[in-house]
This record gives C-alpha cells, structure tokens and sequence, in this order.
C-alpha cells in the first residue's frame, strides 16, 4: 500500500534551523586551525540554510534518536505481539582522523561510537511488558573538505566537498553484519530506477555537494512516488524488521518499516524488501538525511537481551521543487 509521508514541517526546521544557528554564533573562529573548525562543521553544522548539505552531518544522532519507544506511521497489526519499540542513544564518542591531500583538500574520516538501549513495549503471555537491551554502535562515514579560500578567518576557507554515504553497525551485544547485512539500495523514481548504492560497506558511495555540482545525490521533487528496495542477506529464518528513518515530524513520527516481497535460499537467506511512499507535496526544500535500518527479528520480537543486532545505513537526498 502507498501512503503520503509528511516527512519535515515548518515548525521542525524552524527548530533546527535555531538550533544551527545558536551552535555556529556561539563558537569564536579566532583560535581554531582548520581542523578544528572542520570538526566544528561536522558536530554542530555550517550555517541555517537547508540547502548546505554541510548541515546534514550534525543531525545525525538526532535523527536516529528515538528518545524511547515509539509507534511506527500506521496502524498496528492486532495480532502482532509488537506495541512500540525505540532506540534510546545515551552517548555518542566522536573521533576523527584529518588527513591533508596537499593544501586544497582534507579527507575526514568519522567514527561515532554510540551507547544506547533499545526500548520494546509488547505483549508477553498475554500481558504487556516492557523490556530494555543495552547496544552498542559505530557508524562511519567519509567527508572531504575543499579549500575555497584564504582568509584569516578559517569559516570562510573550507567547505564540504564529497560526502559517502553512512554506515554502522551494533558491536554489542552482537555485531550487525554477522547477522543481517544490507547489500544493496535501489531507489525507484515514479516507477524508474534512478538511483544504486551497494554494500554492505556503504561509505564506498560517495557524492558531491551541490555548491561542486551535486552529482550522485539522489534528486526528488514533491509529489513523487518513491520506491526504495534493500537486498539483504540473513543468517536467520524469522524474517528481519527493515525500516526507514527520518527527522521526526509533527506528529511524533519518523520511521516505518518495509515490506518482504522476495526471499531465497534455506541459510543464509537472500531477501528483498520495499517501501513506497509519495514525498509530500509541502516538503521542505534543500538537502535531507533518510536512514534505512535492518534489525533481526529477535532484537525487536524476542526478551532475550543477548538477542539483538542491527546494521544502518544513511544516504542524502536533495529536493529541488
């Protein structure tokens, strides 16, 4: 079934816009070398303006916050022992590797080590319970930075140039990818396929930023119908809870799983799953963060909190009108 996601509204980005804003006023340049302000850029954005992808960087850990468990965008299935569920990040470590390409570029490589649990609201012999599973987590992504100028004010010399797209998987309690991995992405545009990113290391798809041309970054106008597809691969006979993420809307939402429509093989087992949506008409303008998660069935399903394992990864998308 097609539904119509409000995936922003105003009132969010007015929120993060303040928040962008306040971050980069507050910080004097005066005393950072170049390297200090690129890590600033990374942990707490460049400017207000939503078409700077330079921004998208200091949302992350918002966007895939949960804040505790959440229903998904719909209804939920009567039978389904499942009532809500939510990733709950606690602590986020952040470390970067800088590494000079002569004096015009810099190559960042970030690693986010995230502590956190995961809440689980369901029905357990007939009663509801709740029940918590501590995680642990790194997600990884690649960022070049190109020299644009030299000033003595160090904000007005360096921009984002290339971004990959994320990647990460849980460490603890056990690692992602050696349960379900997510092996390739496509994107369908009003029935085409448009766009192809493969894994299941999806920091080897890389865009430019538009102030450089922009080429890679997945382009969507509001009012198109999308079709995402993940091909994943799972060491588990239940099937997986593949799901989508975004910024959290107005109404609490932001995330809704997929759909299995393929599923091969006896152990492992090759699975393809899909989700449609149509972008809504009062979308946002400018350059966005979307998250796709595969966890296995017992991280969501099972109270055992030995059980759970998950592998994300997160791609830009740009609307234009």
């Amino acid at each position: 079934m097609k539904v119509k996601i409000g995936f922003l509204v105003l009132s969010v980005l007015a929120f993060s816009a303040i928040i962008w804003g306040c971050s980069n006023d507050s910080v004097s340049t005066s005393n950072l070398t170049d390297d200090d302000y690129i890590k600033s850029v990374i942990t707490s954005g460049y400017d207000n303006s939503q078409s700077n992808e330079d921004n998208l960087m200091s949302q992350t850990i918002s966007d895939l916050n949960d804040g505790y468990a959440i229903s998904d965008l719909g209804t939920t299935n009567p039978i389904d022992s499942l009532k809500k569920w939510g990733r709950l990040i606690t602590n986020v470590d952040v470390n970067f590797t800088i590494t000079n390409e002569g004096d015009s570029l810099k190559d960042v490589s970030v690693t986010r080590n995230i502590t956190g649990t995961y809440h689980i609201i369901g029905y357990l012999n007939g009663t509801i319970d709740s029940i918590t599973k501590p995680y642990t987590e790194v997600l990884k992504n690649n960022l070049t930075f190109k020299r644009i100028n030299n000033s003595s004010d160090v904000r007005k010399n360096w921009r984002l140039y290339k971004t990959s797209m994320l990647n990460g998987e849980t460490v603890t309690p056990q690692q992602g990818t050696s349960q379900v991995q997510m092996n390739k992405i496509e994107v369908y545009v009003n029935g085409t396929l448009q766009y192809t990113y493969n894994g299941p290391d999806f920091t080897q798809n890389v865009f430019t930023t538009k102030l450089f041309g922009g080429t890679g970054i997945p382009q969507i106008d509001r009012g198109s119908l999308v079709e995402l597809k993940v091909y994943t691969t799972s060491q588990n006979p239940d099937i997986d809870y593949v799901a989508w993420h975004w910024m959290r809307n107005s109404f609490g939402f932001h995330r809704e799983p997929f759909r299995l429509i393929s599923q091969t093989g006896s152990g492992p087992y090759q699975r393809i799953y899909s989700k449609s949506f149509y972008l809504f008409g009062n979308h946002g303008i400018g350059a966005f963060n979307g998250y796709i998660s595969a966890n296995t069935h017992a991280s969501i399903y099972d109270d055992n909190p030995a059980l759970l394992a998950s592998h994300e990864t997160g791609l830009i998308y740009r609307v234009t009108k």
